[in-house]
């Protein structure tokens, strides 16, 4: 190991996180034990060894600022850990420990494998702390995805409530919540027996502790204060609200312990009546929107007006959570009025079947040569790489025959090891980001496609349609007095400019006639400014 700028005390450092970023990472008995044998055989004298069970995704961690701290104070210059990310996946973190290095308050961070010292170049540590970064960004995503995936395939995605568990042996296309075969039957003769009338909630509780079994999950009593809140739960007669809060009700495919009517009866029994009542259907257009006064979620409910002439109408009405301000006067807007402001941004994105067939072979053609470039320079990045990798060869095979000393080897070696590394990151890179225009490519076509005909399936559409469609293009909207605005970077925003600029172009061809004048609007299309940059 290089010994310019190498630390006198170091810190261990073991962690590991009990969410899924860490399912595969050693435990930290194991990391201890590791970096332990590695500090011996480095010569690494270790004065403390702290560890912690804690996800690195947020700052906040406590061992973590501690050690922060005592190296501040001089009383460690350098950290031992298993690897980088094993200090930070978050970039606050990330940057305490880079700006740390770089003025040489941490001297040496020896990892499994690799070492970074003050002098090193920072954008290796950069690269490395940002993929941390970005796998923990990546897995929240996907983890928000799959679990709202689950619920609209009618599982609900949270723990099972009591009474049901989570099939422990499920294959694909098998249940995911099932019965619990000890607790189900009780639960649901307790339920029946309230909404018959046949016993008081009171009672249900004491017969059903005292004669029936109903315990929860650890077979320990259960607070009466949790079988309230039982009797309020729709999931027991199908229904269940994902996210919590957010007014968007699913239909479960578990096997329902109580009918609707049995569960609204207790509602009335209760005293709760209309409370908790899940909808027959989810709200089409919750879960894009944001209030534009305080950024919280747009969520909507469900209104009943009953007339003095006998007539009862029904209302959606969509309005802030006041999640984030209770206090949060934004205007409620119904859904009608909503729509109508759908209908608004989509009438300005339309885009002309000329200008799509004109733009995607457009895309083509320049992407052509970019193919052929990026083969190439990946060809150069993959001969750097290997002839850095042959170097390293020749370098062990002086050192075998003599014609290097121990010290000129490991000063060389670790050059060679640095610049390998740097070659490597710099080729994967290349190689992850080389589809790129091919993904470019896809998107544009299916987001000019969306722009050419969205505004007549949305009229004509039913739900499901008028539903798929704002899901399309509603990814960054917000509400503000009962207006749709459009948010800077949408993708919205190319749209309206491009179809801005095609509604000047034919306003030269009145009538427009095709395809005599397909020659004329390409020409226009390929010398107008506004389209090239978008």
């Amino acid at each position: 190991m290089n010994q310019e700028g190498r630390a006198n005390k170091y810190i261990l450092y073991a962690r590991k996180s009990s969410e899924s970023e860490d399912r595969q990472m050693a435990s930290i008995d194991s990391q201890i034990d590791e970096l332990s044998k590695l500090a011996k055989d480095n010569g690494l004298r270790v004065i403390e060894v702290m560890q912690e069970s804690m996800s690195a995704k947020a700052p906040g961690r406590k061992v973590f600022n501690e050690m922060i701290e005592k190296i501040k104070k001089g009383e460690a210059d350098g950290i031992l850990c298993w690897k980088l990310n094993r200090l930070a996946r978050n970039p606050v973190d990330g940057g305490t420990v880079s700006w740390a290095l770089q003025n040489e308050i941490i001297k040496h961070v020896f990892t499994f494998g690799r070492s970074y010292y003050p002098t090193d170049n920072v954008l290796m540590m950069a690269v490395e702390l940002g993929m941390a970064n970005q796998f923990i960004r990546d897995l929240s995503t996907d983890t928000k995805r799959g679990l709202r995936n689950k619920a609209e395939r009618g599982w609900y995605p949270n723990g099972s409530p009591l009474g049901y568990r989570h099939n422990p042996i499920k294959l694909k296309g098998e249940k995911e919540i099932i019965k619990d075969p000890e607790k189900f039957e009780v639960i649901q003769k307790m339920l029946k027996m309230v909404a018959s009338g046949k016993l008081t909630p009171p009672e249900a509780y004491r017969k059903g502790t005292a004669e029936w079994g109903f315990t929860n999950k650890h077979n320990q009593k259960v607070a009466i204060s949790s079988w309230y809140a039982m009797m309020n739960n729709p999931f027991y007669y199908g229904y269940y609200e994902f996210p919590s809060d957010s007014g968007q009700w699913f239909k479960g495919k578990h096997e329902p312990m109580i009918t609707q009517a049995e569960f609204e009866k207790t509602q009335i029994i209760l005293g709760r009546r209309g409370t908790t009542r899940p909808r027959k259907y989810s709200f089409k257009y919750t879960g894009a929107v944001r209030c534009g006064i305080c950024e919280a979620s747009v969520v909507a409910e469900h209104k009943v007006k009953k007339c003095k002439n006998g007539k009862t109408h029904y209302y959606i009405y969509y309005h802030c959570s006041h999640r984030l301000d209770p206090k949060c006067d934004q205007k409620v807007v119904e859904e009608k009025k909503l729509e109508e402001e759908i209908i608004g941004i989509l009438k300005r994105i339309k885009i002309h079947p000329t200008f799509l067939d004109w733009a995607i072979e457009k895309l083509r053609k320049e992407n052509k040569e970019e193919i052929e470039e990026k083969k190439q320079l990946s060809e150069n990045r993959k001969k750097e790489y290997e002839a850095c990798d042959r170097k390293l060869d020749t370098l062990l095979n002086m050192r075998i025959n003599g014609e290097l000393s121990e010290g000129e080897f490991i000063t060389k070696k670790d050059e060679l090891t640095k610049e390998k590394a740097r070659l490597k990151a710099n080729l994967d890179a290349f190689e992850n980001n080389s589809t790129h225009w091919i993904d470019q490519l896809e998107e544009t076509k299916e987001l000019l496609n969306l722009a050419q005909d969205s505004l007549d399936k949305f009229k004509n559409g039913d739900e499901a349609k008028r539903k798929e469609i704002f899901r399309s293009i509603g990814s960054n909207l917000s509400l503000s007095e009962k207006k749709l605005n459009i948010r800077a970077n949408n993708k919205l925003i190319g749209l309206e400019i491009i179809s801005s600029e095609l509604s000047s172009i034919f306003k030269k061809f009145e009538p427009l006639n095709l395809p005599e004048d397909k020659e004329k609007l390409e020409l226009l299309y390929s010398s107008s400014p506004v389209l090239l940059r978008r």
